[in-house]
């Protein structure tokens, strides 16, 4: 058992004393020392433990073998004593001479490390001096380029500087004479258009408060006439005539005319209804009445503008009132078929009161329902008047295409007589025509049979020939 124990003891102490080696060749330093140190506690580490396991896996195999061979054994220990003291010894002796060894050997490395350290540091800081005073001396040297460049730069931006301050003072002195002849030349044009616009406008004001004062007036005028009960009548009588005015010839509608035979009650316009009858006793006429409840329509405005509901809501109702009181006096007294159609037209004057009419619920309706009255604005009513007028027109024509085909027939055999008039006319001419051509001819013959005689003057000409003067001036005449 000991004979391959010992052989690998010192197999792991030759590798020891190689890593030491190699540990030492390979760190120079004090690190490499301290490595060393702790490559070699763990290889010490190592043998022990590995010397442990075997030590115990021997004696198991010791215990096994001695039970086995105990008697050859203690025949043989004296010779295993002596042998065994023998290699300790040598082996002792070897370790002894390695360790020897090893302490040359590192004593040997730990001076050439520290000769190769001191070396290297006095070899790196000489380089370190030399390229210290290279560089120092570099930018020193750039240093003096950089401050030299720096001066000729400065010469020159000062230079440059100088000129174009010098050629900005110049121009500027030049920009601000050129400004302020035009700030001159238009300060003086602008403000002479200033004043010239302001006394415009100061005359337009005055022409303004002329008109304002014309126009106060003739709102006042306006108020007053409002104000009456007659006036305001004859407002809306005005108002409408000139609506018919518009539309209608003077002979389509009439006024204060009374539409029910045998009535005193006389309307203020009505509209003549063609397609009946030409008797004028026969007239079938269109009432149009005009009416303007001014109070109780300022009630209903005054409410509204001071947000009175209840008033709004009483003035509404008053005015809604009135005007189905009008409605029905109306439809009393001017509606009458069949001498007049069977309803009439209720004209306001103003858009703001017919608005105000149409927006009540159900009030349009209930008046062309129960009383056969159509309220109507300026605008509704002149709409209506054109659609009547149109409808008028169309009447008349078919009232008179008959009239129409009697002319077109009258013409047609009037045209046919025509055609043989041309004929005849065309006729004569061409016989015209062949008589100026023999003439012609007859005259180109006496001209030629004349040319060899020589012409007389002229006066005497006129004195033997007295009406050659007056056909030249009939012809001169003619053309």
């Amino acid at each position: 058992m000991t004979d391959w124990l010992l052989p690998l003891l010192a197999a792991l102490a030759a590798l020891n004393l190689l890593l030491l080696l190699w540990l030492a060749l390979r760190r120079r330093d004090d690190a490499a020392t301290r490595e060393l140190g702790a490559g070699l506690d763990r290889v010490e580490r190592t043998l022990r433990a590995d010397l442990a396991d075997s030590g115990r896996g021997t004696r198991q195999e010791l215990s096994a073998s001695i039970s086995l061979f105990q008697q050859t054994l203690l025949a043989q220990s004296g010779d295993v004593a002596r042998t065994q003291n023998e290699q300790i010894d040598s082996f002792r002796t070897q370790l002894a001479a390695m360790q020897q060894a090893i302490a040359d050997t590192l004593r040997s490395s730990t001076g050439t490390l520290t000769q190769s350290q001191q070396g290297a540091r006095e070899a790196q800081d000489a380089a370190l001096q030399r390229f210290g005073a290279g560089l120092t001396e570099q930018l020193r040297a750039m240093s003096e380029a950089n401050e030299k460049r720096l001066g000729e730069v400065r010469n020159t931006v000062e230079e440059r500087l100088t000129k174009l301050a010098t050629d900005n003072e110049t121009k500027l002195e030049q920009m601000r004479q050129t400004v302020d002849e035009k700030l001159q030349t238009t300060l003086e044009t602008r403000l002479g258009e200033s004043f010239k616009q302001v006394a415009e406008r100061l005359e337009q004001v005055h022409r303004g408060l002329g008109e304002m004062q014309t126009l106060a007036t003739g709102v006042g005028d306006l108020k007053r006439v409002l104000s009456n009960v007659k006036s305001r009548g004859v407002f809306g009588e005005v108002q409408l005539a000139l609506l018919l005015e518009q539309v209608f010839t003077p002979e389509q509608y009439a006024t204060n005319i009374a539409t029910v035979p045998g009535s005193n009650e006389r309307v203020e316009f009505a509209l003549r209804m063609p397609g009946r009858s030409d008797d004028p006793a026969q007239v079938l006429w269109l009432p149009i009445d005009a009416k303007f409840p001014r109070e109780d329509y300022e009630r209903l405005l005054d409410a509204q503008d001071r947000a009175d509901r209840a008033e709004a809501e009483a003035a509404g109702k008053a005015l809604e009132q009135r005007i189905r009181d009008e409605a029905k006096t109306i439809a009393a007294k001017y509606v009458s078929p069949p001498f007049t159609t069977d309803f009439a037209l209720l004209f306001v004057p103003t858009e703001g009161l017919y608005a105000e009419l149409l927006r009540r619920p159900g009030l349009v309706e209930l008046l062309q329902r129960e009383h056969k009255v159509t309220l109507a604005g300026p605008t509704t009513l002149l709409a209506m008047l054109n659609t009547l007028q149109m409808g008028f027109r169309t009447l008349a024509l078919e009232k008179r295409s008959a009239e129409v085909w009697q002319v077109l027939g009258a013409v047609k055999t009037e045209f046919g007589k025509f055609g043989t008039v041309l004929g005849k006319i065309r006729d004569q001419t061409q016989s015209v025509i062949k008589t100026l051509d023999a003439a012609d001819t007859r005259t180109r013959a006496m001209t030629r049979a004349l040319r060899g005689v020589e012409s007389m003057p002229e006066a005497q000409a006129q004195a033997l020939l007295p009406g050659a003067e007056l056909t030249e001036l009939d012809d001169e005449a003619s053309a």
